[in-house]
């Protein structure tokens, strides 16, 4: 079975945590075990792809779109749309001292699949698969 919830929130630093409440409970109410690997790297990258928009978003910009999908073969599917048409850069490894530039790396590592895609006027949603295979 397929469940999915989206939501709005504030551009705004507040949001982040915010977020990643939300899709923790979520998931723990589709069944996702608060210790379970998936839940925790599903709030990981929601909480580090709601940041990029916190940090990078459009000035102008209001709110942003996140949206969490728990699949029945037991992955996440997490999403975050914005209005900047600018998709995210995936730059070289951070150093040890780097205080920035770890975000996308993250998403890199423990999405088992992620990309943008392009809305047009509308701007962009970065999304990540997580969990199962199949």
């Amino acid at each position: 079975m397929l469940r999915r919830e989206a939501f709005r929130v504030p551009r705004h630093p507040a949001s982040v945590g915010f977020a990643r409440h939300r899709v923790r409970r979520h998931l723990a109410t589709w069944g996702h075990g608060k210790d379970d690997a998936i839940t925790e790297n599903v709030v990981l990258l929601a909480s580090e792809l709601a940041a990029n928009v916190v940090r990078h978003g459009p000035i102008l910009e209001r709110e942003f779109e996140i949206s969490v999908t728990a699949r029945a073969d037991g992955s996440c599917f997490i999403a975050v749309s914005d209005q900047s048409p600018a998709p995210p850069v995936l730059r070289d490894a951070p150093s040890p001292d780097d205080e920035r530039g770890r975000g996308l790396h993250l998403v890199d590592q423990l999405a088992r699949t992620w990309g943008v895609r392009d809305r047009g006027r509308n701007g962009k949603t970065v999304w990540a698969l997580v969990g199962a295979s199949g």
